[in-house]
């Protein structure tokens, strides 16, 4: 069947009988200043699952399409979505990582097993060389988090030395055996993960201790990143950032991780089969990450008002219950558009933090979680969440519009969210405005007006579905994708719009 351009008439079948809310966004075009770094849409690879084997490397003697062993399919849709950075190897599995087993000849490597995901064996065949290859691939920026939870500080700096030192020294040396003569440049560096839990249950005050004694024996690494809090474990970014006063140089960066969880750990719920009930939970939590964002940003402000430690949300997105049928320790869940509207909320929520929020990485790229790509054997499918990372790929680099939202309420059960989420940004002469419609029954009436700019012509597009629990699947015709969307051209600054039901939407102006 052929893409259907979706127009407001269109779009309009898909929410009648139900009336249109209000919003106005007003921007500030002539405030913008604070840059919205790419690395805000960055990714996350952890050997887990299908993740690494059989999502992006199958070996040069598969029979899919391959490049040097990386699937072509893949390849080809990351370039496509301009992924800006990826984090490896973990996640749990770092911390159970020796880097070393993962060099030198293939067929020389020693197996390992994944004790935390699935207990299967892994023979080593991707390593550092095979990532920071294909990092080259798809031309990403690579992130590389080593092992404190097992590890020894002598390990991870010979790692640090192996990957990026141009002196003569025996890590060098081993480097050039293995066929690379010069060093990588790779830039941020994460000194463990989840030191609170699976990277070894240590209290906050006790890993600030081993993270300055890592830190110190870095060198190579430019840009560190301390292992920071889960949720709202707020003492643990108040020890942090007070126990790193006045020793900058040794952390550039604080981490934090959040998932979207509907019901709770033990029962997450199925990634398709849901009623608007837990459509409005989940979009309620994804919210969250805002307050998170702003609570963790005033206690790092008060250590370091000049903002020079970000703030890194290195996992996020939604977690699931497995699909059917599917190894539990795979992780291994589908996609839907309440997935997509989860992408959009929190993407707009860093843009706006960009002040402090420098890094990003959904989890997980392929085949994991909320991914943006799913394989199976030769067959590969686009998730929502992919056209999502596709769509604001233009605030990659992009500045910040201050902005103004007013909107209506989305209510269920005695409860409400704003109905409607957004950011704004401006780059190379076009400012560019994501909202998502958290509402799944009713669409808005979008006021949106300009200070400081002179626009007079308009595009968009946008991500919707038939109903709010539609994903993509191998060997059907895809229900969720981005297509073109009419609105019309700025008139006197301003411009008005209706933002159809459960839609994600992006608008320039130039």
């Amino acid at each position: 069947m052929t893409k259907m351009k979706l127009t407001v008439a269109v779009l309009l079948v898909l929410t009648t009988n139900v009336l249109f809310g209000q919003t106005k966004l007003t921007l500030y075009a002539d405030q913008a200043e604070t840059k919205i770094n790419k690395e805000i849409y960055g990714h996350f690879a952890e050997h887990l699952g299908r993740c690494i084997y059989g999502g992006i490397f199958v070996g040069e003697d598969s029979e899919i399409p391959n490049t040097r062993g990386f699937r072509d399919d893949v390849t080809g849709a990351l370039i496509d979505m301009k992924i800006p950075l990826l984090r490896w190897p973990g996640g749990c599995f770092a911390d159970t990582y020796n880097w070393k087993d993962g060099i030198g000849p293939r067929e020389e490597r020693p197996s390992m097993v994944n004790v935390h995901w699935g207990g299967v064996t892994e023979d080593n065949s991707f390593g550092t060389h095979e990532f920071l290859d294909f990092c080259d691939l798809i031309n990403a920026e690579p992130y590389i988090n080593v092992n404190v939870g097992s590890g020894t500080v002598r390990e991870a700096s010979e790692w640090i030395e192996y990957v990026t030192s141009s002196n003569i020294s025996p890590m060098t040396d081993l480097r050039k055996k293995n066929g690379r003569e010069e060093p990588w440049d790779v830039k941020y560096w994460g000194i463990g993960n989840e030191n609170w839990g699976c990277g070894g249950n240590m209290t906050p005050e006790y890993y600030a201790d081993v993270y300055k004694n890592y830190a110190t024996y870095s060198r190579g690494a430019d840009y560190k990143i301390a292992c920071g809090a889960s949720d709202s474990d707020y003492n643990w970014t108040d020890v942090l950032m007070k126990k790193m006063q006045g020793k900058e140089n040794l952390m550039q960066g604080l981490s934090l991780h959040y998932y979207t969880i509907t019901h709770n750990w033990t029962v997450k719920g199925s990634a398709t089969d849901f009623d608007e009930k837990e459509w409005f939970t989940t979009l309620s939590k994804t919210l969250f990450m805002d307050e998170l964002i702003q609570k963790h940003s005033t206690i790092m402000d008060k250590y370091d008002p000049e903002k020079r430690v970000g703030l890194i949300v290195d996992e996020w997105g939604n977690w699931f219950d497995v699909e059917p049928g599917t190894n539990p320790g795979f992780l291994y869940q589908q996609n839907t558009m309440r997935d997509a509207l989860v992408a959009g909320i929190n993407l707009n929520i860093f843009n706006n933090h960009a002040d402090r929020v420098k890094m990003s990485n959904i989890a997980q790229t392929i085949n994991v979680l909320q991914s943006v790509i799913l394989t199976k054997d030769d067959e590969m499918v686009l998730t929502p969440t992919y056209y999502v990372f596709k769509m604001y790929s233009v605030h990659q680099d992009a500045t910040l519009i201050p902005a103004n939202l007013k909107t209506d309420k989305y209510e269920l059960d005695g409860q409400s969210v704003p109905a409607v989420n957004a950011s704004a940004s401006t780059k190379d002469g076009v400012i560019s405005i994501t909202l998502c419609n958290l509402n799944p029954n009713a669409g808005e009436n979008v006021e949106l007006s300009l200070h400081g700019s002179e626009l007079s012509t308009s595009n968009a597009q946008i991500i919707t579905a038939k109903n709010m629990n539609d994903f993509n699947d191998f060997g059907k015709n895809e229900s969720v994708s981005l297509e073109e969307f009419n609105v019309p051209n700025p008139k006197s600054g301003k411009l008005t719009f209706e933002l159809p039901a459960k839609s994600v939407v992006l608008v320039q102006l130039k």
